[in-house]
């Protein structure tokens, strides 16, 4: 499902299907009300053992229909919509001759191919939503029917995923948001501690990415001599990894103790972010007057090269892009500059720009000057995302990688902005 198209966009225009799916992002799992009967200590083993297995089977039914009530209220209805588009694309490669324009093809072509996946992808939904309400009926036929309950509830956390991957989908309407990602996480320059955070950091990302099914590979790494890292960046090379992981960017820090009167900043990190092109390189075209090209000295040999690593300044903005992960200058040079022009890129569609010469330079946010997160220690274990104002409670779980909720936020915070500056 993160392959879906950005054609997902235009679900935004067909009010019956939007009222619909604001309607299930409603719908909610609830917990099981607890039964009127109770377990009384006179009750044989056998008689409790059967009441444990009725009150699991009436906590799992209960999900499987909240589950099956989403799937039946959104995924029709999307489904018409996105093979009415895809008969569009179709009908498009049809009427126009291929050879003429390559480059519009191409764009079509994909275009269709995602659209073609979305649709396989929503019919598998409506499947499974299927044999998850067919296998709940056909527990019910027989008094106690754990195992078939089981397998329902595992097909409906198949749809659950599925569903959510969807809407996330339909959130994500930005210019690049299709795109990979590639991150880059620096430590704070204040010693131990935020070295060791980095590398926290580092992990959390790498475990969230495993469980999304996302590619990621960890191309650079400096490790530090407290045991810690420097700096690494990771390239997630999944469609809409950009999307998701865009409002990471900023400083991320751990606050070891934090009550009403003092706050102590253990450690700081500082994430971006920069789309990773997938299908073409980054199309802007740069001066080479405009740029500074330096060999730093950088942790490079840890990965086996040895004095390959490139940098390159933009003289007229100031920003800069490195690349050591390649094995040759000009390998790591070609790096640098597709990771410089996604920066500058960004930059332009955020001031609506289209030259690079015309940036400004003042309107530029310094990375290390945005807040994006505080991760609490003590006294309560606490996680508190600055952009959307949201708090999660558990902060080991975050650690862990369980980093959906606060992804989530950040996506319906930046639809909320689109529509307010649309207005």
């Amino acid at each position: 499902m993160a392959k879906m198209g950005a054609e997902l966009r235009t679900l935004h225009s067909n009010p019956r299907l939007s009222r619909k799916w604001r309607a299930s992002r409603r719908l909610s799992l609830h917990s099981c009300p607890p039964l009127s009967s109770t377990v009384r200590a006179s009750l044989s083993m056998e008689d409790k053992d059967k009441f444990y297995k009725e009150l699991g089977m009436f906590s799992l039914r209960k999900k499987i229909e909240d589950v099956v009530l989403r799937a039946e209220t959104l995924a029709p209805a999307a489904l018409e919509l996105e093979e009415a588009i895809h008969i569009k694309h179709e009908e498009m490669i049809r009427q126009s001759n291929l050879w003429d324009d390559p480059a519009k093809s191409n764009e079509v072509l994909i275009k269709l191919a995602d659209s073609s996946r979305v649709v396989d992808a929503l019919k598998d939904l409506c499947y499974k939503a299927k044999e998850a309400k067919l296998i709940t009926q056909l527990a019910e036929t027989n008094a106690i029917n754990y195992r078939l309950f089981k397998q329902a509830y595992s097909a409906s956390l198949d749809v659950s995923k599925l569903l959510d991957k969807y809407e996330m989908c339909k959130l994500l309407r930005g210019k690049y948001d299709t795109e990979g990602a590639c991150m880059i996480i620096k430590a704070g320059v204040s010693g131990f501690y935020p070295e060791i955070w980095a590398e926290q950091l580092l992990r959390m990302y790498l475990k969230w990415a495993e469980k999304q099914g996302h590619g990621t590979r960890v191309v650079e790494k400096c490790l530090s001599k407290n045991g810690g890292i420097k700096s690494a960046t990771i390239e997630l090379e999944s469609k809409y990894a950009y999307g998701y992981l865009s409002g990471e960017r900023g400083v991320h820090s751990m606050i070891s103790r934090c009550d009403a009167s003092v706050s102590d900043e253990a450690g700081m990190a500082a994430v971006d972010v920069i789309p990773l092109f997938l299908e073409t390189a980054p199309d802007l075209e740069i001066d080479n007057e405009d740029l500074l090209i330096s060999s730093p000295s950088s942790c490079e040999a840890q990965w086996g090269q040895s004095g390959s690593a490139v940098c390159i300044q933009h003289i007229p903005t100031g920003l800069r892009a490195e690349s050591s992960g390649e094995r040759s200058c000009f390998a790591n040079k070609i790096k640098a500059i597709n990771r410089l022009k996604a920066k500058l890129l960004v930059i332009l569609r955020d001031q609506g720009i289209s030259n690079s010469r015309s940036i400004k330079k003042d309107s530029i946010v310094d990375l290390w000057n945005q807040q994006t997160r505080r991760y609490i220690f003590s006294p309560h274990k606490l996680v508190q995302d600055v952009k959307t104002g949201i708090h999660l409670p558990d902060l080991n779980s975050v650690l862990d990688g369980n980093i959906e909720p606060l992804i989530v936020a950040n996506m319906n915070s930046r639809q909320d902005c689109d529509t307010v500056d649309m207005v």
